[in-house]
């Protein structure tokens, strides 16, 4: 199957649609709800087994907002101390854009995300012109898998989590911002995938 076919495999159920904006939302959303609708997922595959399956959650101020306020949930914090998580939150969502990846190989190896230019696959966000923009770093994540799939109920039990962080500049999200993509590519084929707004 080749890409063409990825791509329709990974869009076979229509994605909720988002906000594609960096304001801080008014109100606060349930973090699973928001968790889902921010997260975008795509399997490639070859002649005779899967190459790789992909998750990936696009930390959105939305998304930020709605882990700082379960985070202030289950540590039951409340006044100045739920405030500082809140304010961590959003000097966060200021920094650079944050995509949680999670990605399954069939063949180990390559399952290299955080080998920067030696790595197998080529990782970029896309915008609505089609121009990348290559990531600042990608880094695995190193948090035990419980804490992790708690965070992304995506990650599977083969899974490897990544946080792939890339530069502002280009401002890919604002009030005119219609599409966001995230292209991973290799010799073997390659998967996209989208984050739309309504």
């Amino acid at each position: 199957m080749g890409l063409l076919g990825a791509v329709l495999a990974a869009c076979a159920t229509e994605p909720v649609k988002v906000r594609l904006v960096e304001d801080w939302p008014a109100q606060t959303g349930d973090y699973t709800a928001v968790t889902q609708a921010w997260t975008r997922m795509a399997q490639l595959r070859g002649e005779y087994q899967e190459v790789l399956d992909l998750a990936a959650t696009f930390k959105s101020s939305e998304w930020r907002a709605a882990h700082a306020a379960r985070d202030a949930d289950h540590r039951m914090l409340v006044g100045d101390a739920r405030e500082q998580v809140i304010a961590q939150a959003q000097a966060d969502a200021a920094g650079p854009y944050e995509v949680e990846l999670l990605m399954t190989t069939w063949d180990r190896r390559e399952n290299d995300l955080d080998h920067g230019k030696r790595s197998v696959w080529h990782v970029a966000l896309v915008d609505e012109q089609g121009h990348e923009v290559a990531p600042i770093e990608i880094v695995r994540d190193k948090r035990p898998p419980f804490t992790v799939r708690s965070e992304f109920p995506a990650f599977g039990d083969f899974a490897t989590a990544y946080i792939a962080r890339f530069p502002r500049t280009p401002a890919l999200l604002g009030p005119s911002a219609k599409l966001v993509r995230l292209r991973l590519s290799g010799e073997r084929g390659g998967v996209e995938l989208a984050w739309a707004a309504p």
